[in-house]
């Protein structure tokens, strides 16, 4: 059976000083910290047999993208099931001291289930949608490479899911760095292994 290998890279950092939950929001894009990153990792692929290019149709996911089509003189294929979660939070601010999750009483019955969760896109659905963008991907590029764009918690649910564990999860565990890769190795259509990888994790 052919063996091919799909690569799930995150994004790399996005340009947020008033640290909002930015979510699905247009108009976010990569910080001069995230351009590096994101060129730092498509020169990972300097060389690897890729033949397709998938990502998120979110501004820092086409960004991170873009030096990867570079490399690989590729066209990016805008696959909306990469997107980023849906979350009811997004536009406010729910980081740091002054987070919304505790002075906005509006914000509170949107957290009554974090194993769901509660406030937004369940894990179930992500899992399901990524899972038809890798099975695209693969198929796009049987017998070579491909890379499919994407954002932390896509990309988590699918590293959850092949090492079959629970999709619930606490957030803190997670590893999935900016502009990170997580590579599935097929055998045929089925996933035969995955490694993950960090080109960028020093800048």
């Amino acid at each position: 059976m052919a063996i091919t290998i799909v690569h799930l890279v995150r994004h790399g950092e996005v340009f947020n000083p008033e640290k909002i939950l930015y979510g699905q929001l247009p108009g976010y894009h990569l910080s001069s910290r995230g351009i590096s990153q994101a060129a730092r990792t498509a020169r990972a692929f300097t060389g690897a047999d890729v033949t397709y290019l998938a990502a998120s149709p979110l501004q820092r996911a086409q960004e991170t993208a873009a030096p990867i089509a570079e490399i690989t003189g590729l066209d990016i294929d805008t696959d909306d099931n990469l997107i980023e979660a849906g979350n009811n939070l997004q536009g406010h601010r729910i980081r740091g001291w002054n987070t919304e999750l505790l002075t906005n009483p509006r914000l509170w019955p949107l957290l009554y289930n974090p194993l769901e969760p509660s406030w937004g896109e369940s894990y179930t659905q992500i899992h399901h949608r990524m899972q038809q963008a890798v099975a695209h991907a693969r198929a796009k590029a049987e017998g070579h490479e491909a890379i499919c764009v994407s954002h932390q918690l896509p990309i988590v649910m699918m590293q959850r899911a092949v090492r079959g564990l629970p999709l619930a999860h606490n957030p803190a565990l997670r590893q999935c760095d900016l502009a990170s890769v997580t590579s599935l190795v097929f055998d045929g259509d089925q996933i035969s292994d995955m490694y993950y990888s960090a080109p960028a994790q020093h800048i």
